[in-house]
């Protein structure tokens, strides 16, 4: 195997898998685990992935290959990488701990924290709107001519839905990054300390950033392109609050498992935690809860690779609304993509089988391979 065009990283790459497997006690899981990591980095020149397993509280981490082609620095399990749309179940997660807190309810309208918006289109949605991709139409992308936010307002401001709000998903970075701007802003805080005090700090999540700390650099994975063009994020407007966390393989694993319930928290952060789970709408097989993608379990592959397709992300779909919202259950695979410029992403959780999973890679490689991935490993768990 050569992803990245050396005999020694290639060897690098057994040394890791193998100590990996020597420090467990599940030779089956470890060399399937080892296979499938091969497979998918050779399958697409990944240049360094770190693969992080929760069973029944107990953790497993397995690291492959470097984290940059140029320093041949080897991939472990506090490598930073950019973690992309994932950093969106951290915003749902401020938002309902906003909620828990006092601070904000999810059934209000933005007005309330944004009066600049007061009488506009934007504000006959709610924030649930916003956290579930069914405001009505709202673009993918900030659109590029938005540079500050006063020239943010304005677009919203101005804003024209495609659909009454509740009928359709249209999955939107603009939408899920007003919600964590209005949850910040009901806590007085950034959106970067909200992130950082309120969140990172109380889950235990130390290597955690939206800014990468100067004396954390080293940590932080060069990305690369399909193309194999070295990337880093470049944020824009609302890039904290929608696709802009770098975090490592270790500190993901701890937030999945204080979703599984594993981890000692305040009753406030772990209300929170629950409240994202409660689904809204349905589209297909995948219910959608504030952030978080959820189906029924087992689930099939199929089902997954559907629910993860890119016509989920990049077109508008028909919703059912579910009313009163679904409470949490444990047979469910929740899960969430995250990618970037030069990285791609994964986490999925099955609180049923108390089992979670971490994929994090310094190359943007297709969402099927990952999804593919997770589910060939939790299956071999099962």
């Amino acid at each position: 195997m050569r992803p990245i065009g050396s005999l020694c990283a290639t060897l690098c790459l057994v040394a890791c898998s193998t100590l990996a497997i020597a420090a467990t006690e599940q030779p089956g899981t470890d060399q399937t685990v080892q296979r499938a990591a091969e497979h998918v980095m050779q399958l697409h020149n990944i240049p360094g992935l770190a693969i992080a397993l929760t069973v029944n509280g107990k953790q497993r981490f397995y690291n492959f290959g470097v984290s940059s082609r140029e320093t041949q620095q080897l991939v472990t399990s506090d490598t930073l990488f950019e973690i992309g749309s994932i950093s969106k179940t951290f915003t749902a997660t401020l938002a309902t701990y906003a909620q828990a807190s006092g601070a904000l309810s999810l059934a209000d309208r933005p007005s309330k924290y944004l009066p600049s918006l007061q009488g506009s289109h934007f504000d006959k949605i709610t924030l649930v709107n916003l956290g579930t991709h069914t405001a009505g139409g709202l673009p993918l992308q900030v659109p590029e001519e938005i540079q500050s936010p006063g020239q943010l307002m304005a677009y919203f401001k101005a804003w024209q839905p495609d659909y009454a709000p509740g009928s359709n998903r249209t999955y939107s970075n603009p939408g899920t990054g007003m919600l964590g701007m209005i949850a910040a802003k009901s806590l007085n805080l950034p959106i970067e300390k909200a992130l950082e005090q309120r969140l990172f700090s109380e889950l235990g999540m130390p290597n955690s950033y939206v800014k990468v700390p100067e004396g954390k650099m080293p940590l932080y994975a060069q990305g690369y392109t399909k193309e194999d063009v070295p990337a880093r994020l470049n944020p824009g407007v609302l890039a904290a609050e929608a696709y802009g966390v770098k975090s490592s393989a270790r500190d993901m694993l701890r937030f999945v498992e204080a979703n599984l319930g594993f981890a000692e928290l305040d009753a406030t952060l772990q209300q929170a935690l629950v409240d994202t789970r409660f689904g809204y709408f349905e589209v297909g097989a995948m219910t959608q809860a504030l952030i978080w993608e959820q189906y029924r379990y087992p689930v099939t592959l199929n089902t997954l690779l559907t629910g993860n397709a890119p016509n989920m992300a990049y077109e508008t779909n028909p919703v059912v609304k579910l009313t009163p919202p679904l409470p949490p259950e444990d047979a469910f695979w929740v899960n969430k993509t995250g990618s970037t410029n030069g990285f791609g992403a994964y986490a999925a959780f099955v609180p049923a089988k108390q089992t979670g999973i971490v994929l994090l890679a310094n190359k943007n490689y297709p969402i099927t391979s990952r999804v593919s991935l997770a589910h060939q490993i939790l299956s071999e768990l099962d």
